[in-house]
């Protein structure tokens, strides 16, 4: 089967390899189509704090069951798509439903090899029928499904204002949710086709372009008293810490992004706010249910979202297309 590996860097290398073989807990899945996340992008430039070389690429996947286990609950031929996040299910965090951060934790396309691939053999317990939605919105699941958990673990209600920083497509997913959580929700990028896309697309009521005067520009959007809730999606270390200070008295401050560097604030502001601050990571089943329903209640503007699509035969010349701002790139699907 062909499979697209990253050897190192910004090297990768497309490869025959054999058919997987399942065992009896797994099924075979014919991979259809794959998205294409910041992580992947991460994972090509060295920047993924929990990944070693060389891996094969991509969580957000959906595709046609080959084989599965005898009294499961798919069969061949069923469409699918798989929660990426294994988890062990008896470490401490597993046991409060919080699989999400499992101990032992093994995310597809990072810790283990992922869906830039024909064919992929998983755990069966983490495969789901794709019921009443496309192979291509089946595939958009999992990034969507972080920004649902954002503002699920954010607590986002009605009438709140919210900020997200950063609207790469998982800024994007946790605007989109938050919006739908009846926040008014105001997004903050460096990048105006990006604001310009959350407020056509998205339901952003506001958008402001990083530069020297977007503190003021906040300000004025809020009265002065900036933000209930404000989530950072940048991926960038300075601007977590500069999200600080959008967060108003008695906020909370809800980080995304995982960087590698360390990240520190200033003390009397966060005591004067009584800032609640809070990491996010991954999602879990819950969160898929959530963007399921918001799927096939047609609350994802799914057709919009997938700008970008390639075959996986020219992933290996071309990836790096993705990466060029020109581009416009907010959510790439490859097909398989």
């Amino acid at each position: 089967m062909l499979t697209v590996v990253c050897e190192t860097p910004r090297a990768l290398r497309a490869v025959e390899r054999p058919l997987p073989k399942p065992t009896d807990r797994e099924v075979l899945l014919r991979v259809k189509r794959v998205g294409v996340c910041g992580t992947d992008l991460h994972i090509f430039t060295g920047n993924q704090p929990y990944l070693a070389y060389p891996r094969v690429m991509g969580h957000e996947l959906s595709g046609v069951i080959e084989t599965a286990p005898p009294g499961s609950s798919v069969a061949p031929g069923d469409e699918v798509f798989v929660m990426p996040y294994m988890s062990c299910g008896s470490c401490i965090a597993c046991r409060q439903g919080k699989t999400n951060c499992c101990v032992q934790i093994e995310v597809l396309g990072v810790h283990r090899d992922g869906a830039f691939a024909e064919y992929l053999a998983v755990p069966v317990q983490f495969v789901r029928k794709a019921e009443g939605i496309s192979l291509d919105e089946a595939a958009m699941l999992e990034f969507l499904s972080i920004g649902a958990h954002a503002a699920r673990r954010g607590q986002v209600t009605a009438g709140e204002r919210v900020l997200v920083a950063g609207v790469g497509p998982i800024g994007m997913a946790v605007a989109l949710f938050s919006r739908l959580s009846g926040a008014d929700v105001t997004v903050l990028d460096t990048r105006a086709e990006r604001v310009e896309f959350c407020m056509r697309h998205l339901g952003a009521q506001a958008g402001v372009e990083v530069g020297t005067d977007d503190v003021r520009r906040l300000g004025q959007l809020t009265g002065g008293e900036f933000f209930d809730v404000v989530f950072d999606a940048t991926g960038n270390p300075q601007a977590m810490e500069r999200g600080f200070q959008f967060v108003a008295h008695g906020g909370r401050y809800v980080l995304v992004s995982i960087v590698r560097d360390r990240i520190a604030f200033d003390d009397p502001e966060f005591h004067k706010r009584e800032t609640t601050l809070l990491a996010s990571r991954n999602a879990t089943m819950v969160d898929f249910d959530t963007v399921l329903e918001a799927m096939r209640s047609g609350k994802v503007p799914t057709a919009a979202l997938n700008t970008h699509r390639m075959p996986l035969a020219r992933v290996a010349d071309e990836f790096d297309s993705l990466l060029d701002p020109a581009n416009a790139v907010v959510k790439a699907i490859i097909e398989c």
